[in-house]
């Protein structure tokens, strides 16, 4: 029998229920990241321009760090200039 901590199983309901019928997955969010990123970076709402790219990124940690990381090295290097 596979026993899975009452936390996690939470956390694995909530991401199925949350599965939305258009998604992206981490790849062409990855694609498009640059894109978003340019889009905050001009004080655009990159979340109604890409609510694809918006949707995943508050779902995956992963993405979300990667998305955080080239906002913040953006914002050093123009802060630099």
């Amino acid at each position: 029998m596979i026993s899975i901590e009452p936390k996690k199983l939470q956390h694995m309901v909530r991401d199925i229920l949350s599965t939305q019928s258009i998604e992206i997955g981490c790849d062409t969010c990855y694609a498009q990241l640059d894109q978003f990123v340019e889009l905050v970076l001009e004080g655009k709402d990159a979340s109604v321009a890409m609510p694809l790219v918006s949707a995943h990124l508050d779902v995956c940690g992963a993405c979300r760090e990667e998305f955080e990381a080239l906002l913040f090295a953006l914002r050093s290097l123009s802060q630099q200039r």
